[in-house]
């Protein structure tokens, strides 16, 4: 039998606390929440109102880091000073206390075990600040890994720029501007983001936990400040203890569904190569494809 995956289709503040509760974990200590705050522009990002309940029921810190945009045009959220400036005005630091874990350096480094790609991971300093981890996502299609979502929050998410860097690169260069002329193919890129969500887990392991909400259902990411509409209807919610097998049952989700948008969004999975980044994850041990679907 897989891993344990509860879904509803009820979309509210209230469905996502419940279902976390499902999962029987109670999340020890300091509780780093990992959302992605929304790129300057962006229209389907989660706004903070929607994860409120989650994060006042686990007492949690909303963490993220800062991202390694080669281009001053991709937007806002590359520096400290301009990230947290965008994270208040998205009201974030309204309702929660904010970490941006590489504000300051220097980066931690863990060990990836057995990657295939990288053999360090490159971190914000402050995520050993924390003795658990909730992972949120917001599952949506990629420019790049062709989907995001809980295995995406935990290798690109965690990242300080110089490891946002190498995972784009393949592990090539840890520099923001370099690593675009070096980007990985849809084979390696995957392979290194795998690696890298690999060693947030084995940090973690026991006590980490994901909801992935399937909502604005675009082919573009968060991260996107010109991002597509989405193509899809809302499907649901998903919460598990094992990241391969949410994205998995994500992925099914989609391309099991009559929706008319369904081919439009596998589309940009399947030519990024996106499931690979599933498959990467599996064969590292993090998880399982296999899972059992528990509609509540």
């Amino acid at each position: 039998m897989g891993s344990k995956v509860y879904f509803t289709r009820e979309i509210t503040p209230q469905a996502v606390v419940r279902l976390y509760h499902e999962l029987g974990i109670e999340l020890p200590g300091r509780v780093a929440v990992k959302v992605h705050s929304g790129e300057k522009g962006n229209q389907n990002f989660l706004h903070p109102e929607f994860w409120k309940p989650m994060v006042e029921e686990v007492h949690g810190t909303i963490v993220e880091c800062n991202t390694a945009y080669g281009d001053a045009t991709a937007g806002v959220r590359d520096h400290t000073e301009s990230h947290l400036k965008l994270m208040d005005e998205h009201g974030w630091t309204k309702y929660f206390p904010v970490d941006l874990m590489d504000a300051e350096g220097p980066d931690v480094v863990w060990p990836v075990l057995n990657g295939r790609v990288l053999k360090e991971n490159r971190l914000g300093r402050h995520i050993e600040n924390y003795d658990s981890m909730l992972v949120l996502a917001h599952f949506k299609g990629h420019p790049a890994g062709g989907y995001g979502g809980a295995l995406k929050q935990l290798a690109i998410g965690c990242a300080s720029r110089a490891g946002k860097a190498l995972i784009h690169s393949g592990g090539r260069t840890d520099d923001r501007f370099e690593t675009w002329k070096l980007h990985a193919d849809n084979t390696v890129f995957p392979e290194a983001m795998a690696d890298a969500a690999s060693s947030v887990t084995a940090h973690f392991k026991g006590k980490i936990a994901f909801i992935n909400v399937m909502k604005n259902l675009s082919v573009d990411c968060d991260c996107c400040a010109v991002a597509e509409d989405p193509c899809m209807r809302d499907i649901g919610i998903l919460a598990s203890l094992d990241p391969v097998a949410i994205d998995q049952a994500c992925i099914d989700l989609v391309s099991g569904s009559d929706d008319p948008g369904r081919e439009h969004f596998m589309e940009r999975v399947n030519s990024r190569n996106g499931i690979h980044t599933i498959e990467a994850a599996a064969a590292l041990g993090m998880g399982q494809r296999e899972y059992e679907l528990i509609e509540r």
